[in-house]
């Protein structure tokens, strides 16, 4: 017979506040607490963090227009216009003029049939990857994958198979051995915290050999990589071969929310399926015209991307030079890798005290042992702004030899 606990054995229940208490000390103990800064004044080049000047090197800014004054002005006639909120989901009454205009704006870019707007990356990652697959179907997934992806795939009940960071034979292996009934490959094409670049040619060839769909993550490279600005996928040709692309406006293109481009009949699928379009209310219009307005920027001033080329392999290359453990090849998101957490977060502290915002990303954003200051490179930073975060960086870290553990 099973024995009842009595009740002075029985465990009290601990109040939320409790809770929170103890699980925030275990966090400050393994050196994984994060707190919000405040930052004053626009995403430009220098900003005031928590009262002090810092060079900005941590925004995703990428192209400087997220305080360019024609995204402001279009954003502003917009709200005179079409007013401050689109008051509905699009399902509803939010489908305004302007979301469809950027939606064909998107699909051109992208050179798909369609495209729709999603109200971030997170949503359009979860939203899509739960549409297109679920019980009985297999997901595959790099390893280091954003946090949206993976959630995504978690959410999908697809059987969830994880390959190796760009390891397409371990990839080939989980495709050759799967029964599901559909396939889904799933990439980041720039990885937002290594900053390297997906092998998507191969990895399109095995979509194609075991008949299974692909989908790319462009948040990091739309705007920024490509003869047009469309991304990794333009760059190396693959429109036809990428069942979905997946891209952000709040990054290079300055404003807000997200999209997905594909054929008409995926996204349609997704307006009839994807929880998080058909739930949320849709993308305000001040934001849809700002990124419409970013989008003709993009179109008419390749320079600004051909300048954050440079300035990436300007700051890799003296970073590199301080002896640093730098990504192996230069990019506009720059990691430079420490190993430890604490020390991490302690000499992001010290940099900022230097005058350089360079943020800390720690375990579980990345693996443990593996945690390094991310550096991020703007087209409006100057030379003697770089110049300027290379003295900061020499000023804290020369008297110290920076290495990664276990990477």
């Amino acid at each position: 017979m099973t024995r009842l606990p009595t009740l002075s054995s029985v465990v009290p229940p601990m109040s939320g506040d409790d809770f929170a208490t103890r699980a925030l000390q275990a966090r400050a103990a393994a050196g994984l607490m994060r707190r919000m800064r405040m930052v004053d004044g626009p995403q430009d080049t220098w900003v005031t963090v928590d009262g002090q000047r810092a060079l900005l090197l941590c925004s995703n800014n990428y192209l400087g227009l997220a305080n360019e004054p024609r995204l402001i002005a279009a954003a502003q006639r917009a709200a005179t216009d079409f007013g401050v909120g689109s008051g509905a989901s699009r399902l509803i009454s939010g489908s305004m003029r302007l979301h469809h205009e950027l939606e064909e704006r998107l699909a051109v870019l992208k050179h798909t049939q369609a495209a729709l707007l999603f109200n971030s990356g997170y949503q359009a990652n979860v939203g899509t990857i739960t549409a297109l697959v679920g019980v009985g179907d297999a997901v595959f997934s790099d390893a280091l994958n954003h946090a949206s992806i993976i959630d995504g795939c978690r959410l999908s009940r697809s059987r969830v198979c994880v390959y190796p960071h760009n390891d397409l034979s371990a990839l080939e292996h989980m495709l050759q051995t799967t029964a599901a009934r559909r396939r889904l490959i799933v990439s980041d094409s720039i990885f937002s915290m290594d900053g390297d670049t997906a092998r998507l040619r191969p990895l399109c060839d095995l979509a194609e050999r075991y008949d299974a769909m692909v989908m790319v993550d462009e948040a990091h490279a739309t705007g920024v990589v490509g003869p047009n600005g469309a991304g990794v996928v333009e760059a190396q040709g693959l429109q036809e071969r990428v069942t979905v692309q997946m891209g952000t406006l709040g990054k290079a293109l300055g404003s807000f929310g997200a999209f997905v481009a594909a054929r008409r009949s995926i996204v349609d699928l997704l307006i009839n399926t994807a929880r998080s379009f058909i739930y949320t209310t849709a993308l305000p219009p001040p934001v849809v015209a700002a990124a419409l307005a970013a989008l003709d920027i993009v179109r008419d001033e390749p320079q600004r991307r051909l300048a954050l080329a440079q300035n990436s392999r300007f700051l890799w290359s003296a970073l590199r030079q301080l002896g640093l453990d730098v990504a192996p090849e230069p990019g506009h998101i720059l990691p430079i890798f420490i190993g430890d957490a604490t020390t991490t977060m302690r000499l992001s502290e010290q940099l900022l005290e230097a005058g350089a915002f360079v943020q800390g990303i720690r375990p579980p954003t990345v693996p443990d042992g593996t945690a390094r200051l991310r550096a991020t490179v703007m087209s409006t930073h100057t030379h003697s702004d770089l110049e300027a975060a290379v003295a900061c960086f020499s000023q804290v870290l020369r008297s110290r030899p920076v290495a990664a553990q276990g990477r």
